[in-house]
């Protein structure tokens, strides 16, 4: 079971040095917005980053994302961890709770979308769209759609996105 701190306790220990936080929101949610003392390990890499933290044993370990979902499973996985034998703990409703209780945080919210949710927006539209098409007897739909499937397959296993690229000179998201 995950215990929980609240945003102001955990405050206070990182004041006093006495507890190490963890950000597990991924890298784009962490360099927009984040909380200071933070360090960044995201829950996607979380396995194979968090053991060369190297965390004294005498400091508590506390969890944070955007409202407690993630952090609660990082410190699930924590605890399985058999050379982790610091407390660990959850900071109550992540970043927003902490924003709530008015602590300072590095960075501003953006107005806008991610560039990561403008690309999914704009791919998952596209084969969409290129799906029904080719119900709709235009074959050259399901093509289309394999091939926008395909380039974000790419994007995903080598890390580079063209439409990615393209959006961040965008006007909008500067």
């Amino acid at each position: 079971m995950t215990t929980t701190i609240s945003p102001k306790e955990a405050y206070d220990l990182l004041q006093t040095g006495a507890a190490v936080l963890i950000d597990v929101r991924e890298p784009d949610e962490f360099h927009a917005e984040h909380i200071p003392y933070a360090l960044s390990v995201p829950l996607s890499s979380f396995d194979g980053s968090f053991n060369h933290l190297n965390i004294p044993q005498d400091r508590k370990i506390l969890f944070q994302c955007l409202k407690g979902t993630r952090g609660a499973d990082a410190c699930a996985r924590a605890q399985q961890l058999e050379d982790c034998g610091n407390e660990v703990l959850n900071v109550e409703a992540g970043i927003e709770g902490w924003k709530n209780a008015d602590l300072p945080v590095i960075g501003a919210p953006q107005p806008h979308m991610t560039i990561v949710r403008q690309v999914q927006l704009i791919i998952g539209s596209i084969i969409l769209i290129s799906i029904l098409a080719g119900f709709a007897g235009l074959k050259f739909g399901f093509i289309l759609a394999g091939l926008f499937g395909s380039a974000l397959a790419f994007a995903g296993l080598t890390g580079w996105c063209g439409l990615g690229m393209l959006l961040a000179k965008m006007p909008w998201n500067k």
